[in-house]
């Protein structure tokens, strides 16, 4: 490319800036459309019955049931959500020729007219392939963070029905919280019996989940308020011992390892070593642990680690062993993160009132509530704290620190 190309391409970029804002906005809107109507075939009675037949028309590895039920399904559904799409974005056409925007405002119009063709040339059976994310086969990747790709538009159709609604970008399920799917899942917490460990078991009961309490305390008991059907399944395990739960893993969708000790000011050689030894080894062995347990092409849609590395990441906690072997976890987590067979989020926090930080100003409950609703959105690092430097360092030292370990790393062959 020369240079006047460039300097021409620069040019017409300035001059027609709103333009192409406007244009690459009516696509944004376009899908949002889309999603919206997607979600209407959930909850709209009439058109409930079309939007079945669409989920019908698949198996769990996405193939087609038949042809003659997808061709309907096409037709009942994708088309009237298409056509949809069509008279919305073009009546928004229409109003900005008002205002001499007409043109970009077409190009929605124009990428939503593609759907209604595609829809009706695989409803008279002229096009046999599926769009991407309806592609048959096994899932071979993690689901996708900002746009949708199949392992994350297979959950929508056999993992939670309710959840997951986008067809191309994230940003409908970020904002309505429908990114995870919460209810109905299997969640084991270590540290159960601790401050933040009865705040999660809390929490997350509440959004619909069954919760296993795994914790060191044999004699731990949970109530949870206002569900006197809940049952709080109750395992406990001892340190170094962690292998023998290894068969209740099998069922358990997401580990969120949250065991944890604080020494505070110690600094001899026992606190050195136990300090490690719980928060550094203990939390890679489940790790390790609990990814032996992906083994299925499903798994990697479903299964999760939630890992409690904590603001110590990048702040003083004022216990330098508690800082150390936080950091070391949190090193370790996002070098595993690279080549993960399933998602792994971490928990950054900031200072809670609990037994292992004396100094928190945060509730441990309201933490809790945060981060369900982040994880919720999909936010893959999860930070809740009360210092805005933290939303800045945080962000800064895991790109470099990743960019560190994929360059002087490498992955195993198996």
């Amino acid at each position: 490319m020369n240079l006047s190309l460039v300097s021409d391409l620069l040019e017409f970029v300035t001059v027609y800036k709103w333009q192409i804002l406007l244009a690459l906005s009516s696509v944004l809107f376009a899908e949002i459309l889309r999603d919206c109507y997607h979600i209407a075939g959930h909850y709209w009675k009439p058109l409930m019955p079309w939007h079945n037949l669409h989920h019908k028309a698949y198996r769990s590895d996405l193939s087609k049931v038949s042809m003659e039920i997808y061709c309907q399904a096409e037709l009942f559904n994708d088309v009237p959500e298409a056509t949809f799409m069509v008279i919305a974005t073009g009546a928004i056409a229409w109003l900005g020729y008002t205002y001499g925007y007409g043109w970009s405002l077409t190009l929605g119009c124009i990428y939503s007219f593609g759907f209604l063709v595609t829809g009706l040339a695989r409803s008279q059976g002229l096009l046999l392939e599926t769009d991407l994310t309806h592609k048959p086969g096994d899932l071979v990747e993690l689901p996708s963070q900002w746009n949708v790709n199949r392992t994350y538009h297979w959950r929508h159709h056999f993992d939670r029905g309710e959840a997951y609604f986008c067809s191309t970008f994230t940003l409908v399920d970020k904002v309505l919280g429908t990114a995870l799917a919460l209810k109905g899942k299997s969640i084991a917490i270590t540290g159960a019996s601790g401050t933040m460990g009865r705040a999660l078991v809390a929490e997350l009961s509440k959004k619909g989940a069954r919760v296993i309490a795994l914790t060191t305390s044999p004699n731990a008991s949970f109530e949870i308020n206002g569900s006197d059907n809940k049952k709080i399944e109750v395992l406990t395990w001892q340190l170094g011992h962690e292998s023998e739960l290894r068969d209740r893993l099998q069922k358990v969708d997401i580990l969120i390892l949250n065991h944890g000790v604080n020494v505070l000011g110690s600094r001899d050689s026992q606190s050195v070593y136990k300090s490690y030894e719980v928060n550094t080894f203990s939390v890679f062995r489940w790790i390790d642990l609990f990814l032996e347990t992906v083994t299925e092409s499903k798994h990697i849609a479903t299964k999760e680690i939630w890992v409690n590395t904590s603001e110590a990441e990048v702040n003083p906690a004022l216990s330098p062993l508690y800082e150390l072997s936080k950091r070391a976890i949190g090193d370790l987590v996002t070098l595993r993160r690279l080549d993960a067979p399933c998602t792994i989020r971490k928990l950054i926090l900031g200072p809670f009132k609990s037994e292992l930080n004396p100094y928190g100003v945060m509730s441990a409950s309201f933490v809790a509530w945060a981060i369900a609703a982040l994880a919720q959105r999909d936010f893959r690092d999860i930070i809740v704290t009360i210092n805005p430097l933290t939303f800045i360092a945080y962000p800064i030292k895991e790109f470099w620190r990743s960019l560190y370990f994929r360059i002087f790393s490498r992955r195993r062959s198996s």
